[in-house]
C-alpha cells in the first residue's frame, strides 16, 4: 500500500504548483493549519542547500472534527501533510494517505472517514 497520492506538474514552478494547490484545497473543504519551507529551514539550521520542498498541513475541520470524535487521541496525525517538491522538469506534490496512516488504528469508522478525506485529497491534488 502506498502511502501517499502524487501528481507531477511538468515544467511549474513550486510557487506556481503551490497557489494552485492551496486554491484546489480550499475547493474540497481543507485549509492549511501549517508550512514549513523544508529547504530554507535545511539551509539555516544546517547550513545544507536542497531543491525546494515545502510541507503543508492541510485540515478540513469538518472531518477533523468527526476522527477526533471517534478517536480522541487521532490529534497525533493530524493534519493531513501535503509535500511539494521540485523535481526534475517541474514539480511533484504528494499528498498523505490517511488510511495507510491510521491503519494501525483498531476502528472501523475512523478508517471510514480516513477513507473520505484520503478521496478528498485525492481530488484537490487532481484539480491542481
Amino acid at each position: 500500500m502506498s502511502y501517499t497520492y502524487n501528481r507531477y506538474l511538468p515544467n511549474t514552478a513550486i510557487d506556481d504548483a503551490e497557489m494552485r494547490l492551496r486554491e484546489a484545497l480550499k475547493e474540497k473543504g481543507f485549509g492549511v493549519l501549517t508550512e514549513i519551507d523544508v529547504q530554507a529551514t535545511m539551509k539555516k539550521k544546517i547550513d545544507r542547500d536542497m531543491d525546494g520542498y515545502r510541507i503543508l498541513g492541510a485540515c478540513n475541520p469538518h472531518m477533523a472534527w468527526e476522527a477526533i470524535g471517534l478517536e480522541p487521541r487521532i490529534g497525533s496525525m493530524l493534519p493531513c501533510n501535503v509535500i511539494l517538491r521540485t523535481v526534475e522538469n517541474g514539480t511533484e506534490i504528494s499528498a498523505v494517505d490517511p488510511v495507510a496512516s491510521m491503519a494501525a488504528v483498531e476502528n472501523e469508522k475512523l478508517h471510514e472517514v480516513a477513507a473520505q478525506v484520503r478521496d478528498m485529497l485525492r481530488s484537490a491534488v487532481d484539480n491542481v
